[in-house]
């Protein structure tokens, strides 16, 4: 079969970068926020959504779908031609520059910490990991108790090792840097526009594409979350009905192989309830849920990455 040299050449680097990112994540964390492109995608979405939420639903809709799009050929474009850049580099520039502009695009290291800190804010005091929580949740937290809190801590522990890390690794593994690229703008647009309320029909297109995009990397998070747990065969058969008590098509699953694997309950309290009849989370649960959703990161990235050099290999042959 014919090939393009810098397109082989390209794909088994990304491979090789995907392990290198995740060490730079692991070693420095993230870059400063005005060098971080996830900040200027914010910045983007933010400018151009000012007034979108004062506009009749069909108007809004229209100029929201447009906005969105606009920011995605934006970002699409970029990565596209780092990655062309990129391409003819060095072998080990190219590995190394693919790394660096990957690693923002994903964050394992500070998604622990927050939710980490979260139990540490609690072991001072029950208004301190009310307060802490608040940096990684957008529900109210003033009359959690402590076991709901931690509920909460590890419900968005969950649902971001999806969302933040292993679907923007699996969008880079199908399309490079402009996949993981376009993927994580598409959240952002999610998390700052896909709201319910005054942003209904605004945000509507946003939220629509974000829950296409991690239709099956929430799926793969959830398989791989239940692999870890004592009993992989029973959590697999209740998956599916627990990850269907929350409304949305994504988030529930990973959230439900957790709670399933750690032998816990995790509510939001008037919402849903994953696995209810489990057991209030302890501490321990959150040391253990960190550690899983840490090796699950690993592996999954571990599993992207020779997938991709072995991609290369198809083209080749």
């Amino acid at each position: 079969m014919a090939y393009s040299a810098p397109l082989l050449f390209g794909r088994t680097a990304d491979g090789m970068s995907v392990v290198l990112a995740m060490l730079v994540d692991r070693w420095l964390g993230e870059p400063p926020s005005h060098l971080h492109p996830v900040v200027w995608m914010g910045r983007y979405l933010g400018w151009a959504g000012q007034r979108l939420p004062q506009r009749p639903p069909a108007a809004a809709f229209i100029l929201g779908m447009a906005a969105w799009l606009a920011g995605a050929a934006i970002v699409t474009a970029t990565y596209a031609c780092a990655r062309i850049l990129v391409a003819h580099c060095p072998q080990w520039l190219a590995i190394l520059a693919t790394a660096l502009l990957l690693k923002p695009l994903f964050a394992l290291r500070m998604l622990l910490a927050e939710v980490g800190s979260v139990e540490l804010a609690l072991g001072e005091s029950l208004a301190s990991g009310r307060a802490r929580l608040c940096r990684i949740v957008s529900r109210d937290t003033a009359r959690l108790d402590a076991g709901e809190v931690r509920e909460s801590a590890l419900e968005s522990l969950a649902e971001n090792l999806s969302d933040s890390v292993v679907a923007p690794l699996f969008w880079f593994a199908l399309f490079g840097l402009p996949g993981a690229a376009l993927y994580r703008y598409a959240n952002t647009a999610d998390a700052m526009w896909g709201y319910r309320g005054r942003w209904e029909w605004a945000g509507k297109f946003a939220a629509r594409s974000d829950d296409l995009l991690n239709l099956i990397p929430a799926r793969i998070t959830a398989l791989a979350l239940s692999m870890v747990g004592d009993n992989p065969l029973r959590i697999l058969r209740r998956l599916p009905g627990e990850a269907a008590h929350t409304a949305s098509p994504n988030s529930g699953w990973p959230m439900a192989a957790l709670a399933l694997s750690l032998g816990i309950r995790l509510r939001k309290p008037g919402v849903y309830a994953l696995n209810e009849h489990g057991a209030a989370p302890r501490p321990a649960d959150v040391t253990t849920g960190l550690r899983r959703c840490e090796i699950v990161a690993w592996l999954l990235a571990m599993l992207l990455a020779a997938m991709t050099c072995w991609s290369s290999g198809l083209i080749h042959d």
